[in-house]
């Protein structure tokens, strides 16, 4: 994305991964925030150049519209009309830059009866059936990390939506308003599940579906050192291998779609993972293909032999943090670098004659 340039206007979470994101990939990110805003981790904000900017002070939304006009993208992710009011709305900016792309990213969308109101992750999954499914059966919804809407259900698909009005300007010149929805964006990860439903296949009781936990074979199980090993032993070959390498003799045990013997299959299960360390266990299965793996902390992660071969988690400036996604073949993506900290309105025209 070398030579695209982006207004990244100060948020937090999921719009300044986005820009984070872009920046990755190459694109010249230009971020402008308040004076002393500290919101953000300084390694999320790698690759870009920051300019301080007081959003009230008329002079400052001028340079920002000057630095909009020479721009491809812009991305917003203020609460629906704030952006209009500050003077750095759509309508505004794409009179004067008709081939800018608008990317405006919020939790429930522009419009709507729920459009303006606070929220976070767990707020705009609830309404979606998917915070419903998560958790124990007989046991209250288990909140996952803000991973869900915030971060693949927001800033990824701002992320799609950005390369998509991109691609359609090459046709028509255009630049658009692109309207991201967090609690839009994590619906359409959870299709798998509504596609499921009308046959039988998903049950809204929570605790009974094959991905939730609730089955031996798709869950994780406590080792005799405290750790543990994930299972997804889904497929017939893959839970064959996994019973053979526990010492499990299949032959003894219940068909493993009889669904009213897996609490004791389960016992079985844990009962041999208790008996051994985590390592133990990992080196088992090391070389057995069945879907079956330690599962590490974030302190532990980098030093898995996957992601250390690849080079997935690199140190910039002391901090050890994930490398840039995905990977290509001709144009590999730029070594990261923390940002670039401007803090003057003048810098802001030194970035318009760029």
């Amino acid at each position: 994305m070398a030579g695209l340039k982006v207004i990244e206007l100060a948020n937090i979470g999921p719009t300044a991964h986005a820009a984070m994101v872009l920046a990755d990939l190459g694109a010249d990110v230009v971020r402008v925030q308040r004076p002393g805003d500290a919101g953000t981790p300084q390694h999320m904000l790698r690759g870009r150049r920051i300019i301080s900017a007081d959003l009230k002070d008329p002079a400052a939304i001028a340079d920002v519209i000057a630095l909009a006009t020479r721009a491809d993208v812009l991305l917003e992710g203020f609460r629906p009309g704030v952006a209009e009011r500050l003077g750095l709305g759509p309508d505004e900016l794409l009179e004067r830059n008709r081939r800018l792309v608008f990317a405006r990213l919020t939790g429930w969308g522009q419009d709507g009866p729920r459009s303006g109101a606070a929220g976070h992750d767990i707020n705009f999954i609830a309404p979606t059936g998917i915070l419903h499914s998560m958790g124990p059966a007989g046991s209250r919804p288990t909140p996952p990390l803000n991973l869900v809407a915030g971060f693949a259900g927001g800033s990824m698909f701002a992320v799609t939506g950005i390369l998509s009005a991109l691609w359609e300007r090459t046709t028509s010149g255009q630049g658009q308003v692109i309207d991201v929805a967090m609690a839009e964006g994590a619906l359409s990860l959870s299709q798998q599940a509504w596609a499921l439903r009308p046959s039988g296949y998903w049950s809204d009781i929570r605790g009974t579906n094959l991905v939730d936990g609730s089955c031996p074979f798709w869950d994780t199980y406590e080792c005799a050192d405290g750790r543990y090993m994930a299972v997804g032993a889904f497929e017939a070959q893959f839970y064959s291998r996994f019973l053979a390498a526990l010492g499990i003799d299949e032959t003894t045990t219940p068909d493993q779609d009889d669904r009213s013997a897996w609490p004791a299959l389960r016992e079985v299960i844990a009962d041999r993972f208790r008996g051994n360390t985590r390592e133990h266990w990992a080196q088992v299965f090391a070389d057995v293909d069945c879907c079956v793996t330690p599962v590490l902390d974030f302190a532990e992660a980098p030093d898995d032999p996957q992601f250390r071969h690849r080079e997935s988690i690199i140190e910039v400036e002391g901090v050890t943090q994930p490398a840039a996604a995905p990977r290509f073949s001709r144009t590999p993506t730029p070594p990261a670098i923390l940002p670039v900290l401007e803090v003057s309105i003048d810098d802001i025209w030194a970035a318009c004659r760029q």
